[in-house]
């Protein structure tokens, strides 16, 4: 006699709508979307399919496979001496926590890829039309350096559950399927579905934010993100900093006679919060002591030379540079990109 068990293994997967990865179906339309060449980032993607640790964290582990699948460097160790991109290390836009208690919405992940130094367009459904998408699709899908990430409701697939995030793994054109490389594993497999099918699961509120589901593109930057600096959420100084950057600036505009780009930028630095200074000082330390170390190789070296050197020099906003002279006081010029999203 068998003793009961707790908990859950797997749910089988309804079918129709979709194909299981694995079933003869499925591999045909494998074979054939191969043939095709709408798998092309299928492989990479492959390579570091991972399942995500916890059940909220479909974003953060779809968003790691991605970053390791596009061979994005972290610029700090995951561990041991090793540069890798984990769940764990994907923070800087929401705490782990309370992504583990309630998930992550759809401007944050996009914020997290941002951050972690990736080149991202994201679209909410109502932004671009079916047509669009399917573009889209077969853009990455004929492609290794660029993937997808798509956000979805699982009921429009008859699946349990609500809201889910899972890269797009390839495209069947003659029947006009993706493939869902499905990051919870422990509850379905990866999954052929009928695109049109995808795109009304994306057409859906989440109820958290109110604003609609939606789809990102991430490929590698064309600039080497190891010469920026991340800010980090994490200091006691961001609550402050954030507000600035928030409302104070938006205030600041309206209330001052702005007419060129000169005098936007000294009322912007020239109002800096007090303890903007320590908040950028202490990204340029925790960023020193992630960089160094007595294993370092000489190109790794030189290049947080080069680190220390900029730091010196210019402070980069959203990829724009901007040589401030004098505007700033030497002590809080420094590099890093700012991701502002709802």
């Amino acid at each position: 006699m068998k003793m009961a068990m707790a908990g859950l293994y797997k749910r089988v997967l309804p079918s129709p709508p979709a194909v299981d990865f694995a079933s003869s179906d499925g591999k045909q339309l494998f074979i054939e979307a191969i043939q095709n060449g709408t798998m092309e980032g299928f492989y990479r993607l492959i390579s570091y399919f991972q399942t995500q640790s916890e059940p909220a964290y479909c974003g953060l582990a779809s968003l790691s496979m991605v970053l390791n699948a596009l061979a994005i460097d972290p610029g700090r160790k995951w561990k041991g001496p090793w540069r890798w991109f984990d769940e764990s290390m994907l923070d800087c836009c929401e705490p782990l926590e309370k992504v583990k208690e309630k998930g992550i919405s759809f401007g944050k992940l996009v914020c997290l890829a941002y951050c972690a130094g990736a080149k991202v367009e994201a679209f909410h459904s109502n932004q671009k039309t079916l047509d669009d998408f399917r573009n889209f699709v077969v853009r990455c899908s004929t492609s290794d350096d660029c993937h997808m990430i798509s956000s979805y409701h699982r009921a429009t697939f008859k699946q349990t559950g609500t809201g889910h995030f899972s890269p797009i793994g390839g495209y069947h054109a003659g029947r006009d399927m993706a493939l869902i490389l499905d990051v919870a594993r422990f509850k379905y497999p990866p999954h052929w579905v009928p695109l049109t099918l995808l795109w009304e699961a994306m057409d859906n509120v989440d109820e958290a934010t109110g604003q609609l589901r939606g789809f990102m593109l991430i490929s590698r930057p064309h600039r080497d993100p190891g010469l920026l600096y991340t800010l980090s959420c994490k200091h006691e100084s961001w609550v402050r900093v954030a507000k600035y950057l928030m409302d104070d600036i938006s205030n600041l505009m309206k209330s001052e006679d702005l007419k060129d780009v000169h005098k936007v930028l000294s009322a912007v630095f020239s109002s800096l919060p007090s303890n903007f200074g320590e908040f950028i000082k202490w990204i340029a330390e925790v960023r020193r002591r992630e960089d160094g170390g007595q294993n370092l190789s000489q190109e790794e070296k030189g290049r947080l030379a080069l680190k220390e050197e900029v730091l010196k020099q210019e402070f980069v906003v959203k990829g724009r540079n901007f040589w401030l002279g004098s505007l700033v006081p030497q002590r809080v010029i420094a590099v890093g990109k700012l991701v502002l999203l709802p």
